[in-house]
Order: structure tokens, then C-alpha cells, then sequence
């Protein structure tokens, strides 16, 4: 297999790259679009704007605002769904162990952890939507939700995008550009993982120990 097969495999929306270069209006809502929806991974696409924006065929600002503006309205929609919506939520993951733990978690701590724990969720795996979705279900004051949300996209986007910025800026092969922007996300992913393991069993033993007692 070789590396642009890999790169597919693992983003699905790698193949639209190549109609970014050139294409400067339609390249920001490519990357609106395939940012705005949680669980859907785009990183080839964030790199490849970074490129393209040290190459000087896009507007840096323009990507950062596309990408970061997109997901924080994302952010919003899932927070809205989970208060509108959040009992249904909570019986449909409660069917399923793990995942009715991680839930009871993050309503729990979003409102002890406040914005920090806004920002923090949003870098653990599925935390944009895990995140939203309890802060909503848990009554979490939308206002505060989107303070917290929007420092944490920015964040996110600015290594997401500066990765290829700086890579393109570095090397004129999208080979090496992609492949440090997929390490960094995937480094990033792992030690969120690693946290969300060490935070999430001992939450779950102090839950169980409480319903003992």
C-alpha cells in the first residue's frame, strides 16, 4: 500500500484535495463543509490549505477563520441538539455501558469543570461530540459552552492548518506536508486518548462506588 492509498484509507475526504489548488473560493467552502460535521476527518484537506496558503494561493486568515468559524458553528449545533434533545440521548448511550460512562462523565464534569473542561473534551477522541452533547444534556449555559468552544477550535485549527503551512513552507512536496500534518493529528489523538483513559476509569469507579453506598 503505498502512502496516497494509506492517506485515503484513513481520510475520506483526501480525494478533494486536488481540487483546492487553483480553485481559492471553493477551496474555503470545501473546507467549511467537510469541517463543520463532527467525526468526520479532514486533516488532508487542513494540510493541504495550509500549503496552499504558504504558497500564497490562499489566504491564511481566511483558511483559519473557515475552519475554525465551521467548527465552532458545529460545536453550537451539537450543544443544541444534547439540550433539546438530551433525555433521548441519555437512555440511547445508557444501552450501552461504555459509552452511557463516558456520557454520565462529561455531564458531570462540564459542570464542576466549566470552560477548561469545554476546552480539554474537545481534544479527546469523539470529544466534539461527546462534549457538546453532554454540556447540552447537562443544561450547560450555552454562552459559557461557546466561549469554551471557540478557544479550544482556535487552537485546533491553528495546529490542524499551521502544520501544512509551515510544512509547505519547508518542503514543495504535499507528500512530506500530508504526512506531517497526519502524524501530528494522530500524536495529538493518542495522548488525548491516554488522558481521557487515566480521567475516565477512576470517574467510572467513583460512579459505581457512590450507587454501592
Amino acid at each position: 500500500m503505498d502512502f496516497a492509498s494509506l492517506v485515503g484509507w484513513i481520510d475520506i475526504t483526501s480525494g478533494l484535495t486536488a481540487r483546492m489548488a487553483g480553485a481559492a473560493c471553493w477551496a474555503y467552502a470545501i473546507l467549511a463543509v467537510t469541517t463543520l460535521p463532527p467525526l468526520l476527518p479532514n486533516a488532508a484537506l487542513l494540510v493541504t490549505g495550509g500549503m496552499l496558503a504558504a504558497r500564497g494561493e490562499m489566504s491564511l486568515t481566511l483558511v483559519l477563520l473557515s475552519v475554525a468559524g465551521s467548527a465552532l458553528l458545529g460545536d453550537l449545533l451539537i450543544h443544541r441538539f444534547g439540550w433539546s434533545a438530551g433525555g433521548s440521548v441519555r437512555r440511547r448511550v445508557a444501552s450501552r455501558k461504555r459509552q452511557g460512562e463516558l456520557f454520565d462523565w462529561a455531564a458531570g464534569r462540564v459542570q464542576r469543570g466549566g470552560i477548561p473542561f469545554v476546552i480539554g473534551v474537545r481534544f479527546l477522541p469523539s470529544g466534539r461530540l461527546l462534549g457538546g452533547l453532554a454540556a447540552g444534556a447537562a443544561g450547560y449555559p450555552v454562552h459559557k459552552f461557546a466561549i469554551g468552544a471557540a478557544l479550544a477550535e482556535a487552537v485546533w485549527a491553528a495546529y490542524s492548518v499551521g502544520v501544512g503551512y509551515f510544512g509547505g513552507a519547508m518542503s514543495d512536496d504535499p507528500v512530506v506536508s500530508v504526512a506531517l500534518g497526519l502524524g501530528l493529528s494522530l500524536a495529538v489523538g493518542a495522548v488525548a486518548w491516554l488522558a481521557q483513559r487515566r480521567t475516565a476509569v477512576p470517574a467510572a469507579a467513583n460512579t459505581s462506588a457512590s450507587k454501592e453506598t
